[in-house]
């Protein structure tokens, strides 16, 4: 298991490490999002859940950046970052996985991982020639980082090997590795259960535990409610677009707009 990942500096009453307000998100006539608002704080470790279509990759993708929100706003350490695209924003510390991976299948699992590395001075043409050692020495610890990632995922054995022959729970868990190699202090996870055989669903929720108890601050669209009921001490709900409740995994679960929703009739 490697060091240095930040320990966990949740305060009550701290500003959201993440807020967004009135988000709103259209594609023609369709208002994926529709005036969302909610906050995560550091540390804290939120499951987001509804049903298909409410619009929760939607959200995440506008909180990556993949996407621009057609108005309202989202902040990150109290700075307003509507307009970044997602290059930005993963050097604001948040990174993301989607629901089905899609790693550089001739590239072996260590390369991939590596291509998560951020501001690595090799990346300037002139960097080669006049600071060759810099070079060098990133590279060798680019290396030993990959290595305790893919050690941390159970991935190690495999790492020479073309990331092809990975299963799809395998490939969940690279492309976390991936999204670690950066560093960030917030992790977007989109279904990681999904698709997963239950001895490897064990030992992402294991992965994922240990990881918030390092400190990352992690935001985790699931449609396995146990596995959201075992992790998150808070979940935001959302239908058609919208912020239909949030709470404890016990309230939510009881209440009766989330029991409707989830029949097909939202409140």
């Amino acid at each position: 298991m490697q060091a240095g990942f930040a320990t966990n500096d949740l305060v009550n009453g701290s500003a959201p490490l993440i807020q967004v307000s009135g988000l709103v998100k259209h594609f023609g006539g369709l208002r994926a999002v529709d005036g969302m608002s909610m906050a995560l704080r550091r540390g804290e470790m939120v499951g987001l859940i509804g049903p298909n279509g409410a619009g929760k990759t939607t959200l995440f993708n506008l909180i990556a950046g993949a996407l621009k929100p057609t108005s309202g706003e989202i902040r990150i350490a109290d700075i307003e970052i509507s307009d970044e695209g997602p290059e930005k924003r993963i050097g604001r510390g948040v990174g993301r996985t989607f629901q089905i991976p899609r790693p550089f299948p001739e590239m072996t699992v260590l390369e991939n991982v590596l291509t998560g590395a951020q501001n690595q001075s090799g990346e300037r043409f002139w960097m080669n020639f006049v600071g060759t050692g810099r070079v060098a020495a990133e590279e060798r610890a680019a290396l030993e980082k990959a290595r305790a990632l893919l050690d941390f995922v159970l991935l190690a054995k495999l790492q020479n090997e073309p990331a092809r022959v990975l299963s799809g729970g395998q490939r969940k868990l690279l492309e976390l590795a991936r999204i670690l190699m950066a560093d960030p202090e917030v992790v977007l996870l989109d279904e990681p259960a999904a698709g997963v055989n239950p001895t490897l669903l064990e030992f992402i929720i294991d992965r994922v535990r240990t990881l918030n108890g390092q400190g990352k601050t992690i935001l985790l669209i699931e449609h396995n409610m146990e596995m959201v009921a075992r992790l998150c001490g808070r979940v935001v709900v959302m239908a058609a677009g919208k912020l239909l409740t949030e709470g404890t995994p016990a309230e939510v679960s009881r209440h009766p707009a989330v029991v409707s929703a989830y029949l097909g009739g939202v409140a």
